[in-house]
């Protein structure tokens, strides 16, 4: 079975007016996603921005779990806040996880917008189930990725669907039901 990875992109993505932008670091994303990817069995939880200041406050809150006082009260939360890696972009996350891993990893894009996605839930599964390549799943934060960043991938996967139409999950909750519907053992 292929590796996953796991990167949360704060650029390029868009605001809620459909401006691109470069979105901030949250202390809930990096918790959450941490544990989550601990939970599964992620290696590594690259955290995208090329803003030095959303860098520098990334390590901040990541080195109190990991170095200080946070990870003496919670040992488990220092496991899982080891997994996140800050990146100024993706090439560098992709280049990460090919010296891990000795071989270039395949891109999948996440989105919420219908029409969008052209890999279902299942044959993701399916693919990393057969598949010898690492793969590093990309969520974006803001609105979504920026249309542009598409063109970067090697293919997106459909939507998690609601049951009324909502659509607008956050982003932490849709990184840990992807992760359950392509690792878990259900």
């Amino acid at each position: 079975m292929a590796h996953l990875y796991i990167a949360l992109v704060h650029y390029p993505v868009l605001n809620r007016m459909g401006d691109r932008i470069a979105s901030a670091v949250t202390n809930l994303d990096l918790h959450d996603l941490a544990r989550s990817c601990c939970t599964y069995g992620i290696p590594a939880c690259y955290i995208v921005t090329p803003l030095k200041d959303q860098q520098a406050l990334a390590h901040r809150l990541t080195s109190h779990w990991i170095d200080g006082k946070g990870g003496e009260i919670l040992p488990e939360r220092r496991e899982a806040l080891k997994l996140l890696q800050v990146t100024d972009d993706l090439a560098a996350a992709r280049f990460d996880v090919a010296e891990r891993t000795g071989k270039a990893p395949v891109i999948w894009a996440t989105s919420a917008r219908e029409g969008v996605g052209s890999i279902s839930h299942a044959e993701a599964r399916e693919i990393l189930r057969r598949d010898e390549r690492p793969c590093l799943l990309v969520f974006g934060t803001g609105w979504g990725l920026a249309p542009d960043f598409f063109s970067e991938v090697d293919g997106v996967l459909d939507p998690i669907p609601g049951v009324n139409g909502y659509n607008h999950l956050s982003v932490r909750s849709a990184a840990s039901i992807l992760m359950d519907r392509l690792l878990g053992g259900r």
